[in-house]
């Protein structure tokens, strides 16, 4: 089992940045799976974006890319999520998930293809 803590939400003005930070403890982050999902009020969980360290290969959801940027610190043991001209619609809690399921299987935007997750960290941008 792996215990994920996220940290680095807050409040934003429209445009700005935010740079999320989930620090793993308990297995190497270079040995399983690692998604980052987010919750708005009154909305079910939403994919963001997922990455696969073997693999080499990370998707984010479409109205992210380019804007959202994944990255993984293993000395750290700590994944990223670098977030730029962040928009209304961004406002929600995002979580980071762990699992180790084939993607194959359960795709990596299915919240059922990860075990693990985050207590969550705020995000909002202000209007």
């Amino acid at each position: 089992q792996v215990q994920l803590v996220e940290s680095g939400g807050g409040l934003v003005q429209i445009g700005g940045s935010l740079r999320l930070s989930c620090a793993a403890s308990g297995r190497s982050v270079s040995t399983f799976n690692q998604g980052w999902f987010r919750q708005a009020p009154g909305k079910e969980r939403e994919f963001v974006v997922g990455s696969n360290p073997t693999l080499g290969s990370t998707y984010y959801e479409e109205s992210v890319r380019g804007r959202f940027t994944f990255s993984r610190d293993y000395a750290k043991n700590t994944v990223y999520l670098q977030m730029r001209n962040l928009k209304p619609e961004d406002t929600a809690i995002y979580y980071c998930a762990g699992g180790t399921r084939d993607w194959g299987t359960v795709t990596y935007d299915d919240p059922a293809a990860y075990d693990d997750w985050g207590q969550g960290t705020q995000v909002t941008v202000s209007t």
